[in-house]
Parts: structure tokens; C-alpha cells; sequence
């Protein structure tokens, strides 16, 4: 049988925030190429996969920003308005401020953080703060501890299943 571990996130993968371009500069968003993802993205969204949002930003909107590029199979999550919408980046992307986003390490199956996080939405959700609205911290993120398999074959075994049954129930609602 599979060793399980209790850890943090940070010790699966590396916590990021995103960030909005000015939408006073037309330059930031015009003829824009680059995947720009909103909670209000993944509101309509049924997927695991996401490729592009409603907008995209121009290489002048990644830089003016502290936004970042986050690589294909980053796990999206949204951390406020609302907390738990999540996806897996299915190309290079970047988010807006409603994200702490989870870049898995080598070591961790990008389809089994998508469920972890899915699974831990209730506790994550808990751990919120804010009066106008809750909002995860990038802090409060990367220090919520999670149990993990240490072999990285049965993360895929699980998240295979899981996904197997996801495809399932999408097969019938469509």
C-alpha cells in the first residue's frame, strides 16, 4: 500500500498570485495573445482544461503588472469572489488577483492537485478572511496542509480514476 504524507501545499508546488493590467491602456489588451483568466472565467467553465479566458493581454500588459506567466498544468484556483473555482492551465496562461494559483513540482501529478484542491475547497474556503468578502491569502495557501501519496504513480492512478468518472458524468450531460 501507498505511504500517504500530511504537508503543506508549498511543499507540492509553489504558490502565485496574479495581477490586472490597467484597463485604462488600450495597449495592455489590444490584439492581445496571451491568456488572461478571471474567477468569472471558470463561473460558466465545466472543465479541467482551460485554455483562454474571456480576454486576453498583450506582452506590454504581462509587464506592466506583477502578473506573471504561468506555465501549462498550473493549477488555477480561485482565492476570493468566489473561493474553489479550479482549473488546470492547459497552455501558458496568466490570472488576475482572484488566483493563488499552485505550480506543481516534479513530484506532484497536476491532475491530482485539481482533485486536492477540489476536495479541500470546504476547508480552504474555512480558512478565508475578509469583512466586504472572504479572500485566501498567497500566506494562508501555501500553509495548508494536505495529505499526499509519496509515489507519484499513485497520484496518477487516482487522478486517473477520477478523471474517468468526470468524463462520465460529462457524457451525460451533454
Amino acid at each position: 500500500m501507498a505511504e500517504w504524507i500530511e504537508c503543506k501545499i508549498s511543499d507540492i508546488g509553489t504558490v502565485v498570485g496574479g495581477a490586472t493590467p490597467s484597463t485604462k491602456k488600450p495597449e495592455n489588451y489590444e490584439n492581445g495573445t496571451i491568456a488572461w483568466i478571471t474567477p468569472k472565467d471558470l463561473s460558466t467553465f465545466s472543465g479541467r482544461y482551460i485554455q483562454h479566458g474571456e480576454r486576453n493581454i498583450t506582452k506590454t500588459g504581462l509587464k506592466s503588472c506583477s502578473t506573471q506567466l504561468l506555465p501549462k498544468n498550473t493549477v488555477l484556483f480561485s482565492s476570493r469572489a468566489p473561493i474553489g473555482y479550479v482549473a488546470i492551465a492547459a497552455n501558458d496562461v496568466c490570472t488576475n488577483q482572484g488566483f493563488k494559483s499552485v505550480i506543481p513540482n516534479e513530484n506532484t501529478n497536476p491532475l491530482f492537485l485539481y482533485y486536492l484542491l477540489k476536495y479541500n475547497k470546504d476547508k480552504i474556503e474555512g480558512m478565508g478572511s475578509g469583512t466586504t468578502f472572504k479572500e485566501v491569502s498567497g500566506n494562508t495557501m501555501k500553509n495548508i496542509v494536505v495529505s499526499v501519496p509519496t509515489d507519484k504513480k499513485v497520484q496518477e492512478r487516482i487522478s486517473s480514476m477520477l478523471g474517468s468518472i468526470d468524463d462520465k458524468i460529462e457524457e451525460n450531460e451533454r
